[in-house]
């Protein structure tokens, strides 16, 4: 009796156990939607329909806000109410809604199918309960100027330098963009422990898996520039970058995000993957990866109409 009483409790205590080692799948998106497309002049149905066709269990949305009008290197402060309150409610999904000011955020949100419980201390991500689980999610917009691929290109935007280096961008990138991600990788503490983190955002830099030799001979880049944004995330931070994990050929599959509105082609412009869908977990495998867009080839999933000026980077995950 007594070995039968031990048995039972034994397998009452792993059964939780064996519960959470089924492993979980999710459908993650990183977006961002224009203040919900009102910078061109559309209606928030349109951004809506978006998610839909991705259907993610988590997504990040990044300018949930308008821009001023004008909106320029010197001057971009968001304006007017976040539309993630709305677009959740339309979709049956929890929001957050990061309301603090840093050099990570400008008009971000978080939308889970499950519940968030938690914002981290500098507001740059959450905690979500999934299936058991515990996942972060992080949703950085990362500031944009001075722009290190118009800077080398010569492309005129607002009175950032020339520069004619890796190296110089290289500087030029850890500069602009550094202490936004100390703020980050000191919200990822927070993390510590948990079964699964995110990180989503317009990282307004490239990366260094994209601008490559590789990348150079086949005329998608100018010269190969080690990123150095992305080397943390992936290096410092030990993420992977999951477009990548499914597409390792850059000169194959460029995975362009920025920009909709103007063509490969156009000389003022520089078209590129800024927006990123990063995971970090145990056993982590990428089922698939896509970028969500306009048209085709650019886009892997076509949504039409399409309300905003970036295409959304979209990925599904096993851990």
């Amino acid at each position: 009796m007594k070995r039968l009483l031990m048995a039972t409790l034994i397998a009452a205590t792993l059964l939780p156990a064996a519960t959470r080692a089924e492993p979980v799948e999710l459908t993650v998106m990183s977006f961002n939607i224009w203040g919900g497309g009102a910078n061109a002049g559309k209606p928030v149905d349109e951004t809506v329909a978006v998610i839909r066709a991705v259907d993610p269990d988590i997504v990040a949305l990044l300018e949930t806000r308008p821009e001023p009008d004008p909106c320029d290197a010197d001057n971009c402060v968001p304006t007017g109410p976040s539309v993630a309150k709305e677009i959740a409610g339309r979709l049956g999904y929890f929001y957050y809604d990061q309301a603090k000011q840093n050099p990570a955020l400008w008009g971000g949100a978080i939308l889970s199918r499950t519940p968030i419980l938690q914002p981290t201390a500098n507001d740059l991500g959450v905690a979500i309960e999934v299936k058991g689980r515990k996942v972060f999610a992080y949703a950085l917009h990362l500031p944009d100027f001075p722009y290190q691929p118009y800077q080398l290109l010569g492309i005129d935007y607002g009175p950032a330098p020339k520069l004619a280096t890796a190296d110089g961008a290289i500087a030029a990138a850890k500069a602009a963009r550094g202490p936004a991600i100390d703020l980050f990788l000191q919200d990822l503490k927070e993390a510590d422990g948990a079964d699964a983190v995110f990180v989503f955002g317009d990282f307004n830099e490239p990366s260094h898996l994209d601008w490559t030799e590789a990348a150079v001979k086949a005329g998608r880049q100018p010269l190969a520039v080690a990123w150095p944004t992305s080397r943390r995330l992936t290096d410092e931070a030990g993420f992977l970058d999951l477009f990548r994990v499914a597409y390792p050929d850059p000169a194959a599959k460029p995975g362009m995000t920025w920009t909709t509105t103007s063509e490969p082609t156009d000389p003022s412009d520089h078209h590129d993957r800024i927006d990123f869908t990063y995971g970090r977990a145990a056993g982590l495998t990428v089922v698939k990866a896509g970028i969500v867009g306009e048209k085709a080839p650019e886009a892997d999933l076509v949504v039409t109409p399409w309300p905003s000026d970036h295409r959304a980077s979209m990925a599904v995950v096993r851990f």
